[in-house]
């Protein structure tokens, strides 16, 4: 009789505490947590992978309108090209052509349309050892100038290569890669008339998986 009497006991103390946490968590005696603030979302510009800029051959591989390239539309064919330039020696560019730059260099001695074009040919591209080349062979040209430069994307540590990573010697011997690989040309990173690259917004750190609170350890630890 005295176990049932302890048992009723327990149960009825039990029952009034667990009574009296609902309430208080009902009545939010306990306090409010601090309230978790809204990551900000990461500017969808920082998460597209293609180029700033689109090469004639990736207008071509893609059948894209090549109307800006058609220069003999405006130009009378076998006729060779002059430039002008004014009483400063600089040249000027004509309105045709007003959304051209020149700045290839900061000594200006590149501003000249036909180092890289061919005046003859305004269909070609013209190197300094004389060969011709099509405009999809844009990076050749560039590399007749910058060799260090082409070498060093020759070899994947200059600009971008898209693709896969994993390529062993074996497989490139074989011309057997676990998948495909594009190393972009010059002209999709730099701007032919002016190719100095231009600042971008750096993308930001990563968020914490839970929200950091400012602390004497954490202001040491974050600089």
């Amino acid at each position: 009789m005295n176990d049932n009497k302890q048992t009723r006991f327990i149960l009825v103390v039990l029952t009034i505490a667990f009574a009296l946490l609902a309430a208080a968590f009902s009545l939010d005696l306990f306090g409010k947590p601090a309230p978790v603030h809204q990551l900000p979302l990461v500017d969808t510009e920082l998460l597209k992978t293609e180029t700033w800029r689109r090469s004639y051959a990736d207008l071509v591989s893609s059948k894209a309108e090549l109307d800006a390239f058609d220069c003999y539309a405006c130009h009378e064919q076998g006729k060779k090209q002059v430039l002008k330039y004014d009483d400063k020696q600089q040249l000027v560019i004509p309105d045709e052509h007003s959304d051209i730059v020149m700045g290839h260099g900061t000594h200006g001695r590149n501003n000249n349309c036909f180092n890289c074009h061919d005046d003859s040919n305004l269909l070609q591209l013209q190197p300094r050892d004389g060969r011709a080349l099509k405009f999809e062979q844009s990076t050749m040209l560039c590399g007749s100038c910058h060799g260090p430069t082409y070498r060093d994307w020759e070899a994947g540590m200059h600009g971008r290569t898209s693709g896969y990573w994993n390529r062993t010697k074996e497989g490139a011997d074989k011309g057997d890669f676990d998948g495909p690989f594009k190393k972009q040309d010059c002209v999709n990173c730099h701007n032919p008339h002016s190719p100095k690259f231009p600042g971008r917004q750096p993308a930001p750190p990563p968020n914490y998986l839970r929200e950091k609170h400012d602390t004497p350890e954490s202001a040491q630890t974050s600089h």
